[in-house]
C-alpha cells in the first residue's frame, strides 16, 4: 500500500524544510511527498528545488498565482498516485509522529476517511485562540446535524482518505473553505469515518497563520451548500 503525503504551502520559508524533514523519516509506508506551492513569493520555490536534489520520492508543482489552499490540494490530488492520500500543513502545526495513528484504522479496521481529532486527547495540544476553538465548535456542531456523524474536529488540519473515495467527488474550492467542502461530500457518499487523537501546535498570526473570521462564514455557507445542492 503506498502513501501520498500533500503539503500544500505559501510562502512557507520558514517552516517547509523542518516539516519536510519530519515526513521524510516516517517509514512504515512506501510513500510519496507532493509539494504544492501556490505562488509563493518568499524562498519556498528554492527550498523546494533544493529538497528534490537529493529526495527522489519528492514531487512538486507551482501555481503560476495565488489561488488558496483548496486549489493546492486539488492539484496534489490530482498527481497522487498513492493508495491513501494524507494532508499535511507546511506550518509545523500538526505533527508527523502521528501518522502511525492517522494509519491505523485503515490496517487494522474498514476506514476509508481518518480525521485527526485535537479535541481526543492527543500527546499535546497547544492553548490558543478561544474563539477559534468556539468557531471549529460550531461548525463541527453544524456538519453533524447535517451528515449525522459525531465527529469532534471537522476543521482539523489531519486528514486522510483512501484514493477511490477522492475520485468519487468533484472538489470545487479554491481557499479554506475546501474543509467543509470534503466533509460534507464525502458524508454523503456514506464513506466510513474513523477519527483519532492528535496533537497540535496552533501558531499565532505574528507567526503566519492565515485563516480568518471570513473563512469561518465561508465554512457555513458551504456545509449548507454541498449538502443540498452540490
Amino acid at each position: 500500500m503506498k502513501l501520498s503525503i500533500v503539503i500544500p504551502c505559501y510562502n512557507e520559508e520558514e517552516t517547509l524544510e523542518k516539516i519536510f524533514n519530519k515526513v521524510i523519516k516516517f517509514d512504515e509506508f512506501d510513500k510519496e511527498i507532493i509539494i504544492i506551492d501556490d505562488c509563493s513569493n518568499d524562498r519556498t520555490p528554492e527550498i523546494i528545488n533544493k529538497l528534490k536534489k537529493n529526495n527522489e520520492n519528492l514531487k512538486s508543482e507551482r501555481h503560476s498565482e495565488n489561488m488558496g489552499k483548496g486549489s493546492a490540494l486539488r492539484t496534489g490530488f490530482r498527481i497522487a498516485q498513492g493508495d491513501i492520500i494524507l494532508i499535511q500543513d507546511a506550518d509545523l502545526e500538526y505533527d508527523p509522529n502521528d501518522y502511525h495513528n492517522l494509519l491505523k484504522p485503515f490496517i487494522e479496521s474498514d476506514a476509508q476517511v481518518v480525521y485527526g481529532s485535537r479535541f481526543l486527547g492527543g500527546r499535546y495540544v497547544r492553548l490558543h485562540y478561544f474563539w477559534h476553538f468556539v468557531a471549529n465548535k460550531l461548525l463541527t456542531t453544524a456538519t453533524n446535524i447535517f451528515t449525522n456523524l459525531n465527529m469532534t474536529d471537522m476543521e482539523t488540519g489531519y486528514k486522510v482518505f483512501k484514493k477511490e473515495c477522492l475520485r468519487d467527488i468533484t472538489l470545487r474550492e479554491k481557499s479554506f473553505g475546501i474543509e467543509p467542502e470534503i466533509t460534507m461530500k464525502l458524508a454523503k457518499k456514506k464513506f466510513i469515518f474513523y477519527e483519532v487523537p492528535i496533537s497540535y501546535k496552533g501558531r499565532s498570526y505574528s507567526d503566519g497563520k492565515k485563516i480568518t473570521i471570513k473563512d469561518a462564514f465561508r465554512a457555513i455557507y458551504c456545509i449548507i451548500w454541498y449538502r443540498f445542492f452540490d
